[in-house]
């Protein structure tokens, strides 16, 4: 299994934004940090922005930040909001065309390998992921985090 981009950017930007709860983050800052195209972290953000993750102000002065406490954050859930699909074998999907549809045990295996990963995942938090790199992340901050509400 392999998570597609859109997760891999959404995971960067929120422990990168998580670790500066002081100020607003910018798209262009975090695009070069991560040598990410700023066109790709544009729809990323909207798509965070959408399902509440982060908030963003427009404007000179702008840029985002979390909308909850990275404890807060469930990894699970998260993964879940961003990933489009999580079709691992063609069976998976709709109008799928493998003969082998409906006289085979491996999408039952597959599936449940798919379920224990999102639920080793909804084990943690975003603070986790903070906590457990003990280095930075894409800056000179150190990793800290906070335990005061966002405004």
């Amino acid at each position: 299994m392999r998570l597609t981009a859109m997760t891999d950017y959404a995971l960067r930007l929120m422990m990168y934004v998580a670790q500066r709860p002081e100020r607003l983050c910018t798209i262009a800052e975090i695009a070069q940090v991560h040598g990410i195209s700023e066109a790709h972290l544009m729809k990323v953000t909207h798509q965070l922005g959408l399902q509440g993750w982060i908030e963003t102000v427009r404007g000179k002065g702008g840029g985002m930040r979390l909308s909850r406490l990275p404890q807060d954050v469930n990894l699970g859930e998260l993964v879940r909001g961003v990933e489009p699909n999580f079709r691992l074998v063609e069976c998976f999907g709709t109008g799928s065309t493998c003969p082998l549809t409906g006289r085979c045990g491996l999408a039952g295996i597959l599936d449940g390998a798919l379920q224990r990963f999102l639920a080793h995942l909804d084990g943690f938090t975003l603070a986790d992921a903070l906590e457990a790199t003990g280095a930075t992340l894409g800056g000179s901050l150190p990793v800290r985090v906070h335990r005061r509400a966002l405004a």
